[in-house]
């Protein structure tokens, strides 16, 4: 151990002894080890470089099916030689939030009395709705929430979180940041009383168009789902910003909440600022649409005349 711990110290007077030229030269040939090694990942990423701070985005989606398998070792490798990850961000509820849901489950199951889908879907949409829950024995659905009943037609009928997900892109790389010592932290965090009093306050019209999204990825079926997973699999980014599913999550709750989603993206932008900014390189793992939608953190990026590197985004390009 003695002889173990003279070498490490050699090697950091050796290091503290080298030119600042030769420093950052190895500095840069990290850079570059890392860049090239992401860019062999399974899962799309961009690399933005300023000055001395890089910032590695990593674009998730969540319920891979596991029969669309990817290659998630580049994205391991990758992630271990990150200074800093970040990860989605985290729900922090207490007890007493959980005691607030139960209470009031049925708000936010149900609609108020007398009203159903009807009074809040237009007549083609309705119609839409009908023709996909026609086989449905029991009626209680026209009354159910919007958000519920939108909940299950992504899961049931597009085939998302069907049971049958595999590891995606944040599994990944928190287990690699865990293994290799690394701090990985969520962007944000949201309060549980945040959350609670937006599904209970929350009037059924905010959930319109959650509704009308869920319908279009139902009517598209699990097959979408499928295709999404294969599309983020091949780097096709514009095709999963642009798939039912996507379009669906993009609007419902949490991201379509008026009152959460710019907390949200709020969270991220400000981690983005910061990544580059500090030293370093810092991972970030967000859901593809929010890095790649029109007017998303690409697109601020590159508006600020920064060169991101990666996969192209945008659609028709």
């Amino acid at each position: 151990m003695k002889s173990v711990a003279v070498a490490v110290c050699l090697s950091l007077s050796l290091l503290t002894a080298m030119p600042v030229a030769a420093q950052e030269a190895e500095s840069a040939d990290r850079l570059d080890d890392i860049v090239v090694t992401a860019r062999r990942s399974g899962a799309p990423m961009w690399t933005v470089r300023d000055g001395d701070s890089t910032l590695i985005l990593v674009g998730s989606i969540r319920a891979i099916p596991r029969d669309v398998t990817w290659r998630p070792e580049a994205l391991e490798d990758a992630a271990r030689q990150a200074d800093l990850i970040l990860l989605p961000q985290e729900g922090r509820a207490s007890f007493s939030d959980i005691l607030r849901v139960i209470w009031r489950a049925r708000t936010i199951a149900m609609m108020p009395e007398g009203q159903t889908t009807a009074a809040w879907l237009s007549p083609d949409m309705q119609a839409r709705l009908d023709a996909l829950m026609s086989g449905e024995r029991n009626q209680d659905w026209r009354r159910r929430s919007m958000l519920m009943t939108s909940f299950d037609l992504i899961q049931d009928r597009a085939g998302f979180r069907a049971g049958r997900e595999g590891q995606d892109a944040v599994d990944v790389v928190r287990r690699a940041a865990r293994q290799a010592r690394i701090e990985a932290r969520p962007v944000g965090t949201v309060r549980g009383d945040e959350m609670v009093e937006s599904l209970i306050s929350a009037p059924q019209s905010i959930h319109v168009p959650c509704m009308e999204r869920a319908i279009a990825a139902a009517e598209a079926g699990p097959e979408s789902s499928q295709e999404r997973a294969r599309d983020w699999r091949a780097f096709r980014v514009p095709e999963v910003v642009a798939s039912p599913i996507e379009q669906a999550l993009k609007v419902c709750w949490p991201w379509g909440d008026p009152e959460l989603a710019p907390q949200l993206h709020q969270q991220w932008a400000a981690a983005v600022q910061t990544a580059l900014v500090s030293p370093g390189v810092t991972m970030g793992v967000a859901p593809v649409r929010l890095l790649a939608e029109p007017g998303g953190v690409l697109d601020s990026l590159e508006a600020r005349g920064l060169d991101v590197v990666g996969p192209d985004w945008k659609a028709g390009d």
